[in-house]
Order: C-alpha cells, then structure tokens, then sequence
C-alpha cells in the first residue's frame, strides 16, 4: 500500500533532529531504504517551509519528496492529494499524528498510521535487515595494472588507445 507521509512530523519520530540542517534528506534516506528492505512501492513525504532555491517537488529514489512553499503547508498539501486521489484515497496509507490530517484523511477513506507507529515500523525494518555485507568484487593486482597501463599513470596517453 502507498504511503502519504507527513515529513516534519515524522522526523523526530525516528530520532532525527528537525534543527539539523539535513534532516530532510536524512529522512528521506531511511524512507528509501525501508522501501527497499519492505518491498514497498510508492512513498510520497511532504515538508513544510521549502525555501525557493528548491523544486517543489523531487523524486529521490523511490520516494517522491514534495517541499511545500508557503502560504500551504504540509497538511494542506496532502489533503490536496487526497481529494486529487479521489476513490483511490482508501488504497493509500497517511502517517502523520496530526489530528487534522488524520482525520481528514479517514473523511476519504484512506488508511491512518501516526508517526509514532510508522517510526516503529521503519525501526524494526531497518533492524531485522541483514548485515551489508561487502561483496563487491575486488578489482585484482593485474586488472589495475591494465588500467593503469590504458589511462596512463597520470600523464596523457590517450594516444596510445
């Protein structure tokens, strides 16, 4: 199920801090990798106060990032998404623990997780996660020195190619 996610509020939820100057992104990090361990499809996150220099809106992996300018805020925005959704609103899920949102969001019959239980969801996710491991191939002794030998040791050798 699709998630409509109210950003700042879930920031602080997952032990983010909302004054770090990256929380955002920080955010939208961890939301990506749990889209990738859960095998969850789409993920649209909504924040408040974007300032100008940024696009509207972002797909950055596999959350589309919706940066809201005033005088909208995210709430608002999201309940526009849900109207523009229409019947489609009771297949999406929207984490947020305002209760405006919330209640909104149940007015159209989409489903309602808070931030809190959401933040637990991601949490045990991320946790059940096995190691990464580091199976990147290595690249061998000979195969650096081929490139080396192809690209040259710093000088231009692109005449030899």
């Amino acid at each position: 199920m699709p998630y409509l996610i109210d950003g700042h509020n879930l920031i602080p939820k997952l032990g983010l801090d909302l004054n770090s100057f990256d929380d955002e992104t920080q955010l939208v990090e961890l939301l990506n990798e749990f889209c990738r361990l859960s095998r969850r499809g789409q993920v649209e996150i909504y924040f408040d106060n974007a300032p100008p220099a940024i696009p509207e809106k972002r797909r950055i992996g596999m959350v589309t990032a919706h940066f809201v300018r005033k005088p909208v805020i995210a709430d608002d925005a999201i309940g526009f998404r849900l109207k523009k959704l229409k019947n489609d609103a009771q297949n999406w899920t929207v984490v947020s623990s305002d209760h405006r949102v919330q209640n909104e969001a149940r007015s159209v019959g989409a489903k309602v997780v808070s931030s809190e239980e959401f933040a637990r969801t991601v949490a045990e996710t991320l946790r059940a996660a096995p190691p990464a491991s580091d199976n990147k191939p290595k690249m061998s002794a000979g195969e650096l020195n081929d490139w080396l030998t192809l690209f040259g040791e710093g000088g231009d050798d692109r005449h030899k190619l």
